[in-house]
């Protein structure tokens, strides 16, 4: 089930040499229950493509969305991203779950 997104975030920054992964601003990943080193799925909305990576912090309130690794061949700066993050839940609680979908603007802040 979906637990989280985070919509319409900006790439800020690509870093190809680096072990894979994509860097977001601490307070965001805080703000959708991102943890750190969590799976995450990115889908671009420039380009369509879509990869499954992990979620490392960045600087809180900077607004850093980087790009690490080999993922930075896929999704440039400035490129319009989502990153969704996904849980398994029982069943009753699949019935209760409500999603927090954090909606950010051109400066990655939220909304």
């Amino acid at each position: 089930m979906l637990k989280s997104k985070l919509h319409r975030a900006a790439v800020t920054d690509t870093k190809l040499h680096y072990p894979g992964s994509i860097a977001i601003d601490s307070e965001l990943m805080e703000a959708a229950g991102i943890l750190p080193y969590e799976s995450v799925l990115v889908a671009d909305l420039d380009n369509g493509s879509r990869l499954e990576t992990y979620a490392v912090p960045a600087r809180a309130n900077s607004g850093e969305v980087v790009i690490l690794g080999a993922a930075a061949r896929q999704i440039k700066p400035k490129d319009i991203i989502i990153v969704f993050s996904f849980g398994y839940y029982a069943p009753d609680e699949a019935e209760q779950l409500k999603p927090k979908i954090i909606v950010l603007d051109e400066n990655n802040k939220i909304k």
